[in-house]
């Protein structure tokens, strides 16, 4: 074994979950999955009409068929919350920039785009064909803030994407904000979906999504090691096996197809994949095979929770969970900050 190696292969132990961190992530996600499911359970009873457990314990009932709806929304919620929370920490990890986010960094921009596009010029209006609109929109932006941030000197700093980033999201959001204006038609089919929102889609929606998700979770699970050697340096990477490049590429992809669906199903939600990984990082450290599903928990319980405050935080009226959850999680975001409570990458 080289020097080299063997470094790395020290580092990449200090890197991995000691005892105490691991018992304390597997707290950490017993206590999630009790406040997911408490979350749901309120996601069916609370809304503009309040409905007690008989209701939902009786498929007779006749207001039964709000609880199979609002069943229907909470699962499409869930999952787009698991799937924002999961790509932030995937990209957190990948570019080594606290301040990655799919929002940030140009992903949901690009999507978007390619959505209007989409509609506007070839009048596309199936959700299984946005789904695939969304995924080029998506991998475009990522490559194209990549290739403006890896000029001159340094390659993609963390700084560097950070600004290539902002840049592209300012540029690609004007586009799309064009092709609004001067088109009516497009607007209105574009108005709801680009808030964010999880109402009035049906199972269906998210049959047609679930198996891209779970191809990006499948990626992201495949990507945790990967991260953590990558964490050490692309030389020490190199030195313990790893090719850096197809590693990059294959958590790149988990990256696209995750905030490329959750993109395409709800619209784009942002601060999900920024604030998430933060918040499990401060609790259970930054190695990735603790963080990536703890990312993938929180994210569903904060947009299932913000789906519900938004359904009776205005009524009669409903506040879009892409409102909501900027709500809720800016604040949260800055008490971490306040305290020094960023977990360190």
């Amino acid at each position: 074994m080289t020097l080299l190696q063997s470094r790395g292969t020290d580092r990449l132990a200090d890197a991995g979950p000691s005892r105490p961190r691991t018992a304390t992530a597997l707290r950490f996600g017993a206590v999630a999955v009790v406040v997911l499911v408490l979350a749901g359970v309120a996601s069916l009873l609370i809304g503009s009409r309040a409905l007690s457990p008989a209701v939902a314990l009786d498929p007779g009932h006749p207001l039964h068929p709000i609880v199979e709806a609002r069943f229907e929304r909470t699962l499409l919620a869930a999952a787009v919350g698991a799937a924002l929370g999961l790509a932030g920490a995937l990209m957190q990890g990948l570019t080594r920039n606290p301040l990655a986010d799919p929002g940030i960094l140009g992903i949901n921009a690009g999507a978007s785009l390619a959505m209007v596009l989409a509609i506007s010029l070839l009048g596309v209006s199936e959700l299984s064909s946005y789904l695939w609109f969304a995924f080029a929109g998506a991998a475009a932006a990522a490559l194209l803030v990549h290739a403006i941030a890896s000029m001159g000197r340094g390659g993609a700093t963390p700084v560097k994407l950070a600004v290539a980033g902002a840049a592209v999201t300012a540029a690609v959001t004007s586009w799309s904000t064009g092709v609004l204006m001067v088109d009516r038609a497009t607007m209105e089919s574009f108005r709801l979906w680009q808030v964010g929102t999880v109402g009035g889609r049906g199972l269906d929606v998210l049959l047609t999504g679930l198996p891209f998700l779970l191809a990006g979770a499948l990626l992201a699970a495949v990507g945790a090691r990967l991260l953590d050697a990558l964490a050490l340096g692309d030389d020490v990477a190199r030195g313990l096996g790893r090719r850096a490049g197809r590693d990059r590429v294959v958590v790149g992809l988990a990256i696209v197809l995750l905030a490329g669906t959750a993109t395409a199903l709800a619209g784009p939600i942002a601060f999900v994949g920024l604030v998430v990984p933060h918040a499990v990082r401060a609790v259970v450290g930054p190695g990735h095979t603790r963080v990536l599903p703890l990312a993938a928990l929180v994210g569903a319980i904060l947009v299932v929770a913000a789906d519900t405050v938004g359904r009776v935080v205005l009524p009669p009226a409903e506040v879009q969970v892409g409102i909501m959850a900027a709500v809720l999680g800016v604040p949260f975001f800055l008490v971490l900050v306040r305290r020094g409570r960023m977990g360190t990458l």
